[in-house]
């Protein structure tokens, strides 16, 4: 058993919270952005916070640092859109390993320091691994319902880049997360078992979802149900949603996670919900009461 899956079995885990919000208590200007590595890139690149990681450092892992001072026993790197397509709006795709891989090694430098502290209480690092601004499943011209603004074949190779950046920066985990459109997940989800195949090292994996609105259905159309049986086929540590519109609004979706079976293969079932404030993830028993394991606020 892993030092993660033990600290599952004793305590509820926390996870940090929002990333985006935290970084622009500092007002960055374009210039900050930029750096001087960037400083003749060819467009605005203010705004691209996973940028930062390379531009920025000591301004990344101080916000690693104030989660872990508040307790956070699990910090999300600032990688969550350090893929080719979402860099792509910044022309910067080439770079997206590169912002994994430090990204991840940033975080892992806050957390190693939380544990040499005080060892009883290790601390986890999870690679944060974005949606991106295309979708596979949903048509993009109301009069070809084949058309598609992006391919899986090409969401596999971006999310397989910046899942070889997290492994090599040190990450204990993997979180894709916000998921909107399950076909995405998958393709994520097979450029980590390929990463693995590849490299030898499979890291865990926790998987959230968002829902649109209060029908607790996903943008493309799934309902928690569909969203647990499209995935089950992926050995996940966790499994659950994000904030979307409010953790009290999301209660009643975890119906959902009930209903729903694990794989076959997982011979302790784990169910996850990350929001705010209230979440649901390794299920122990039945009873509703003992599902939390680890909570965190996504926002």
């Amino acid at each position: 058993m892993t030092a993660l899956e033990q600290a599952l079995t004793e305590r509820i885990l926390l996870l940090d919270g929002g990333f985006g919000t935290m970084m622009q208590q500092n007002g960055f200007t374009e210039a900050d952005f930029r750096g001087t590595r960037f400083a003749d890139h060819p467009v605005a690149v203010r705004g691209c916070n996973d940028l930062l990681s390379l531009t920025q450092p000591a301004a990344v892992e101080a916000i690693h640092e104030r989660y872990l001072a508040a307790g956070a026993d699990i910090v999300t790197c600032n990688s969550f859109n350090t893929n080719a397509v979402s860099l792509a709006d910044y022309r910067l795709e080439p770079y997206a390993r590169e912002m994994a891989r430090e990204a991840a090694r940033l975080a892992r430098r806050a957390a190693d320091r939380y544990t040499q502290r005080n060892p009883a209480r290790p601390r986890f690092v999870a690679g944060s691994i974005g949606p991106t601004n295309r979708s596979a499943s949903v048509a993009t011209d109301v009069e070809n319902p084949a058309a598609r603004a992006i391919t899986f074949r090409e969401l596999a190779a971006a999310y397989g880049e910046q899942v070889r950046g997290l492994i090599e920066g040190g990450a204990d985990i993997l979180l894709i997360e916000t998921v909107f459109d399950t076909l995405n997940a998958k393709a994520a989800l097979w450029a980590v078992d390929k990463a693995a195949a590849e490299t030898g090292r499979r890291l865990p994996v926790m998987l959230s979802g968002t829902l649109a609105d209060r029908s607790g259905r996903t943008l493309s159309g799934q309902t928690v149900e569909a969203l647990c049986a499209s995935v089950r086929h992926a050995d996940l540590l966790t499994i659950g949603l994000n904030c979307a519109f409010g953790a009290r609004e999301l209660l009643p979706t975890s119906n959902g996670w009930r209903a729903s079976p694990p794989a076959a293969s997982r011979p302790t079932p784990t169910r996850g919900c990350r929001t705010c404030g209230a979440a649901t993830t390794r299920r122990r028993g039945n009873s509703p009461k003992r599902w939390p394991n680890t909570c965190g606020a996504a926002c």
